[in-house]
């Protein structure tokens, strides 16, 4: 995420009325940040790996099979995504790269 994103949001006011509930805000705001990395590096995993795919590389997707499901993993693991989901990402890439390489 970029900072000027991160001040966007500094710039809006919670609703929040109690001091323990504007901590809350920040502290969303905060893990917003991590959460939006971690997602973004999951999707440019996935588009590489596609892009691989489209280019009819098997050799080269299966090397990088192993990145994309460490990016898949950390982003559920983290509740990014959900278990189900990284799951079903990983079987699906992994269907796509059985049926290319024959």
């Amino acid at each position: 995420m970029l900072l000027h994103d991160m001040a966007f949001y500094a710039i809006l006011s919670p609703m929040a009325k109690t001091s323990s509930a504007k901590k809350a805000w920040r502290a969303a705001l905060r893990r917003r940040v991590f959460n939006v990395r971690r997602k973004k590096s999951m999707k440019d995993a996935i588009k590489d790996i596609s892009k691989i795919l489209q280019e009819k590389g098997s050799k080269k997707a299966e090397e990088f099979l192993p990145t994309l499901h460490k990016a898949v993993d950390k982003a559920a693991k983290r509740g990014v995504i959900k278990e189900n989901t990284a799951a079903r990402m990983k079987s699906r890439i992994a269907k796509r790269i059985r049926v290319l390489a024959g």
